[in-house]
């Protein structure tokens, strides 16, 4: 992330210690050129205690330089983080995408997983209850959605088997008396298309079994209007 150039010199001493006006709470290192040695953030001056009158090696420059690029993966995925819970693999594309070393990026996820701010089994679990109480979708499907996302098939399966086999059953019977109305065909039919449609959602054999059975199908309800007519009009 830093593009200053180290020379061969072995050691520099730190003239001056400028804000960086490119950088929110970045400060600039100047030993005696015109351009600074190196862009830092706030938090990696006082970590490396940085001042003026202080001796830098090269070896001194290259730790402060790594520091600082890991740090800035860090603070940019917690910037990320702000918006909504991720995992690991959503920050790590990211991270990607701005082109950080891979060694930064996954520094950047173990610190963040060490302070709990990245958690794949949480995450896991919320998105499985988020996703059966909109009620569109099973647990088969949310678990392939879980694993799009980069979570593990064990932290995936634990967060299935926690949802409630009740709120499965009533989202599958309320797509299934919205979707009856729009079928066409008899009963057989119907039943068929709709078995089909419950398991593409991801709702397991035994709650489509389940979900279809006490269904009002229309064709049996106009058979049955049908027949009481003709019973009022003898």
């Amino acid at each position: 992330m830093n593009d200053t150039h180290v020379s061969q010199r072995e050691e520099w001493i730190i003239e001056s210690i400028h804000r960086d006006k490119k950088g929110k709470r970045r400060y600039c290192i100047y030993t005696g050129a015109e351009e600074p040695i190196l862009s830092v953030h706030e938090d990696i001056l006082i970590k490396f205690r940085l001042m003026k009158g202080q001796l830098l090696t090269a070896d001194d420059i290259t730790s402060i330089r790594n520091e600082d690029e890991r740090y800035g993966a860090y603070a940019l995925a917690i910037a990320y983080l702000g918006m909504k819970p991720r995992t690991r693999k959503a920050i790590s594309q990211y991270l990607t995408r701005k082109q950080f070393l891979e060694d930064n990026i996954q520094y950047a996820l173990d610190r963040l997983e060490s302070e709990q701010l990245v958690d794949d089994e949480q995450y896991a679990r919320q998105f499985a209850r988020s996703r059966l109480r909109a009620g569109q979708k099973g647990r088969l499907m949310i678990g392939q959605e879980l694993q799009q996302r980069g979570i593990s098939k064990q932290a995936a399966a634990e967060a299935l088997s926690e949802l409630d086999s009740d709120s499965e059953l009533s989202a599958a019977r309320r797509l299934a008396e919205k979707r009856v109305r729009q079928l066409k065909g008899d009963r057989k039919q119907k039943r068929m298309k709709l078995t089909a449609f419950l398991m593409r959602r991801g709702f397991p054999g035994s709650i489509v079994r389940e979900a279809l059975r006490g269904l009002e199908w229309e064709e049996e309800n106009r058979h049955n209007e049908e027949e009481d007519g003709v019973l009022l009009d003898n």
